[in-house]
């Protein structure tokens, strides 16, 4: 495929790289030549103000893909298919495809001024996808489609070959026990809040676990090895490496031998990616240091990670993980409401806004939390098992990954989150 337009621009060539990926058009070229685009005889798009050739489809452009840096952009929803889309145009397409694609997978916004949430993180209520109600959807994905399709029925010879499904389990590990092997002040600390809260059950559980005499609730990890084994899964585990405990990082600290003992045990299974600790984030010398421990522990590279409670800035994160040797990041999602923070249900490189260059960072991202469902959203476990549901078909229908995140704290036995593992292993049934 010839893709024509007046300039090329690294962005302009990002997005069209990514189009391509996402419908699975193998071969394509940017051209700024108008004969060479006027002899082609392939199938050809024309991104440029006028039309060039009869058999062609035309996609007029805005100017975003031609600037630098950012700004306020002058968005306005209109309706194309039964889509939302943005950056109206007159072409075969009534819009700038690729332009509202790279506003949407870049982020754009959250390089703009914005409210930041309890955890100063970007509030999802700034962005346009919650604002204009399709956070619940892949938009991006869903555009390509129908593009897709328009590509077919113009020129009938093209070969597409879109990616297949996949559905890719993850588990954050900020807590591997509620009570074994963490501190005896931390226990005792738990003990007197159990008494003055007069929880003597949750008492009792904690002496008998301590002592050796039960099991501790948030240890699902064998039962999520059978799970694992029974319909043939392959998640990823993000492991919080924090070396000391603050308010955010409860992590049972890696000296501790069973702690290496599971991590490793893990690892002679599944891979083992970083969940950099709160404390990486203000202190960015940390997140080296955890890496390499991790590292040290399973004797093999660590390049995936997942930030701790989803606390990701652009472009600053994404530049320390780069920093720091990763080559994949898990973390493009809210860690306050579910849905598709980037409009996208396909992995993707990171585009750097300020660099204004494509980096070597692949971005994985998540549409379902159930820490979300269960905290934000307060859904119950049915309501959240309907949601899981849903961007299951969202994704699957887009050919899309899905991608989503439990904890191991949610698959045990406590008593708060009684039937949440019923929930997830229902839904796993369902789909396998």
């Amino acid at each position: 495929m010839l893709i024509y337009t007046d300039t090329i621009s690294p962005r302009l060539r990002y997005i069209i790289s990514f189009f391509s990926d996402c419908i699975g058009i193998e071969d394509f070229r940017i051209t700024s030549d108008e004969e060479e685009f006027l002899n082609y005889s392939g199938p050809r798009i024309n991104y440029s103000n006028s039309k060039i050739a009869e058999e062609e489809i035309h996609v007029v452009p805005v100017a975003l893909l031609m600037e630098t840096g950012v700004r306020e952009q002058n968005i306005t929803i209109s309706r194309w298919d039964g889509l939302e889309s943005f950056f109206k145009t007159n072409g075969d397409l009534p819009f700038d495809i690729f332009a509202a694609s790279f506003y949407l997978v870049t982020c754009y916004e959250e390089y703009l001024p914005h409210q930041k949430d309890m955890y100063g993180r970007y509030a999802h209520e700034n962005s346009i996808a919650f604002r204009e109600g399709f956070l619940q959807i892949p938009l991006v994905n869903l555009w390509f489609m129908e593009f897709a399709k328009l590509i077919r029925q113009k020129f009938p010879s093209v070969q597409l070959s879109q990616p297949s499904f996949k559905f890719l389990p993850t588990y954050d590990i900020d807590e591997s026990y509620a009570y074994l092997h963490k501190p005896g002040w931390v226990n005792f600390g738990g003990q007197v809040k159990d008494v003055i809260k007069g929880n003597f059950q949750n008492l009792r559980l904690r002496s008998k676990v301590v002592k050796g005499l039960g099991q501790d609730p948030y240890d699902a990890f064998d039962w999520m090895d059978q799970l694992h084994a029974e319909f043939a899964l392959e998640p990823i585990y993000f492991f919080l490496m924090a070396e000391k405990r603050s308010r955010y990082d409860k992590n049972i600290l890696a000296s501790e031998t069973s702690q290496q003992e599971l991590i490793n045990r893990l690892a002679t299974k599944y891979p083992i990616g970083l969940h950099p600790s709160w404390q990486s984030g203000d202190k960015t010398e940390l997140l080296e240091k955890e890496k390499k421990l991790l590292e040290q522990i399973i004797s093999q590279p660590v390049t995936s990670s997942r930030q701790h409670y989803i606390r990701l800035t652009l472009p600053q994160t994404y530049r320390q993980l780069i920093s720091a040797g990763m080559l994949e990041d898990y973390s493009m999602g809210y860690g306050s409401i579910n849905g598709f923070r980037a409009s996208i249900a396909t992995p993707f490189y990171w585009y750097d806004l300020e660099k204004e260059e494509q980096t070597s960072l692949k971005v994985f991202p998540f549409c379902f939390m159930e820490a979300n469902s269960y905290y934000e959203q307060q859904f119950t476990g049915d309501q959240a098992l309907e949601e899981m549901f849903h961007y299951y078909t969202q994704v699957k229908e887009v050919n899309g990954t899905f991608i989503t995140i439990w904890h191991n704290t949610f698959l045990g036995t406590a008593s708060r989150f009684d039937g949440w593992r019923d929930i997830y292993k229902t839904f796993i049934k369902r789909i396998i």
